[in-house]
């Protein structure tokens, strides 16, 4: 409380007026010195009657989040102290932190915790306020372990005989359970500088397909937990298998393009022999070039292309003259038997061309406007069957010309419904086809009963080899093995979605078929 000095001093001075006034002038006098030291007294006395207010403590407040750094997950237990020392706290699960009553001043605050880096922040304590302080703590690296040399399981180092398909595989560990383990694979091979490397990746397994064949390769792989260096594992070689010759070629849909399969008869060696994302189908294998043979679309037009057993060295064969015909999808070629040269449809007209692309000329022109699809070449290489029909797909013939253009024998004609898959026995006797023995046809060309049927040049009689066929189904593509014993083929539904299989059955018996590659079809057999 502050004593109001001048209203006691006025009191004072008003009682005084009222003494002199009462007393005579010579007490006055006589008493004046001790009237004066009265006065000044009392004057000290009020001066100090103003006391002096009360010097309260003022205090405010210091609050805060800890988060993990990069990721900003709250830490929780985190302890928060100050210097000078003010108090101390530990975060939420929130990651949040108070310290109250805090004397105004500046600070310097601690966040530690086991395990992280130990951060400080600056704070400034204002009355009655508070200071929001935030701490991005790092995980120390010298309370973290690196992760463990990656293993390096599959193939096993120094492995020969390796498929072209490989999954290769290892493992790694870490002490530090809540560390994230990324790997990162790595493939070489000593032939040339490709390198094959996988994205950051957390499964310790990696898929390679198509490695080349006869090859020594090299792979590594790093692993990291995303605090200590990456840990290399050592190198591990192996060795491809050598060219395993595979004696079947089929095709497979991928990702909505036609892609080719080499394989051996059980699919233990299996491999893509063209690229993704090109539209290759129609293989043809040739022993004697020791090629595959194959169409591919080239911008609007279809062409015929070449490749080593293994898929290298692709070449262009036709250029100036594609393949073409009603549909694409039911379009054939042939080698001559040497496989120095190739037969193939250009809607009405019969061309050959030798497999470097030179050569070209027609050997043959339909007489009535009719339209070629497929043809086959006789082992001999004296006479060549040909299926042709209208721009639908039906009025169907099946018949033999010679190399020099002239009709030697007709097999099937003036018949409705569709007919496909010509073959020739390597004795030159048969004649194998298909044809839809219902005879519907449709605008989308759809077959609903075709049927195998092998036609002898010398009897003239047609045997029908679908004797083992479901019904509801249609067998297509049919090709003689190349002993002469059984034939290939595809078989689906007639509902023309269904996946489609590819079979093989002896050419005598009971027609029993073998079911040799699903999701497959066009088969090759050499």
């Amino acid at each position: 409380m502050q004593v109001n000095a001048m209203t006691i001093f006025g009191d004072l001075v008003s009682d005084l007026t009222t003494i002199f006034k009462k007393m005579k002038v010579n007490n006055l006098k006589r008493n004046f010195r001790a009237y004066i030291g009265m006065l000044l007294a009392l004057l000290v006395l009020f001066s100090s009657c103003n006391e002096d207010k009360i010097n309260a403590v003022e205090t405010g407040d210091i609050i805060g989040t800890v988060v993990r750094k990069g990721t900003n997950e709250p830490i929780e237990n985190v302890k928060i102290s100050t210097s000078p020392v003010s108090g101390t706290a530990f975060t939420n699960v929130d990651g949040n932190f108070r310290i109250n009553d805090v004397t105004v001043g500046d600070y310097s605050v601690e966040a530690s915790k086991e395990g992280l880096l130990t951060s400080f922040e600056s704070a400034k304590v204002l009355a009655d306020g508070e200071v929001n302080v935030v701490f991005e703590l790092d995980i120390s690296e010298s309370a973290n372990s690196a992760p463990s040399t990656p293993v390096l399981t599959s193939p096993a180092d120094g492995a020969v005989d390796v498929p072209m398909n490989q999954e290769f595989i290892w493992t790694a560990e870490d002490v530090d359970t809540d560390d994230e383990l990324k790997y990162l694979f790595e493939l070489k091979n000593e032939n040339d500088n490709e390198v094959i490397m996988s994205d950051s990746i957390s499964e310790t397994a990696f898929s390679v397909n198509n490695l080349k064949f006869g090859t020594k390769y090299f792979w590594q792989v790093q692993v990291t937990d995303g605090i200590n260096d990456p840990v290399f594992s050592t190198v591990s070689t192996f060795t491809t298998s050598e060219n395993p010759n595979n004696r079947f070629h089929f095709v497979r849909e991928d990702n909505g393009t036609s892609r080719i399969i080499s394989s051996n008869q059980d699919g233990s060696i299996a491999f893509n022999l063209t690229e993704a994302g090109q539209n290759s189908f129609a293989p043809k294998k040739n022993n004697a070039a020791g090629q595959i043979a194959f169409l591919r679309t080239v911008g609007t037009q279809t062409h015929i292309f070449t490749s080593d057993l293994d898929g290298d060295n692709v070449q262009q064969v036709t250029n100036t003259v594609p393949v073409a015909a009603f549909n694409l999808g039911e379009v054939d070629f042939d080698w001559s038997t040497n496989g120095s040269q190739i037969i193939y449809p250009n809607f009405d007209k019969l061309y050959v061309i030798n497999k470097d692309g030179s050569g070209l000329r027609q050997l043959y022109q339909t007489s009535d406007g009719s339209l070629i699809s497929r043809c086959a070449w006789s082992f001999d290489g004296q006479f060549i069957a040909l299926q042709t029909n209208d721009i639908n797909g039906y009025n169907a013939s099946v018949f033999t010309i010679d190399t020099g253009g002239t009709v030697l024998e007709t097999i099937l004609t003036g018949v409705t419904g569709a007919a496909g898959g010509i073959d020739i026995s390597v004795d030159g006797t048969t004649v194998l086809y298909t044809y839809d023995v219902s005879g519907f046809e449709s605008p989308s060309f759809r077959r609903l009963d075709s049927k195998i049927f092998s036609y002898n040049l010398n009897s003239d009689v047609a045997t029908d080899l679908s004797t083992g066929k479901a019904a509801g189904t249609n067998d297509f593509d049919a090709e003689f093995s190349p002993n002469g014993a059984n034939i290939i083929f595809v078989n689906t539904s007639n509902d023309g979605i269904s996946i489609k299989g590819i079979y093989t059955q002896p050419i005598a018996g009971d027609g029993e078929r073998t079911l040799i590659f699903n999701n497959a079809s066009a088969p090759n057999w050499e």
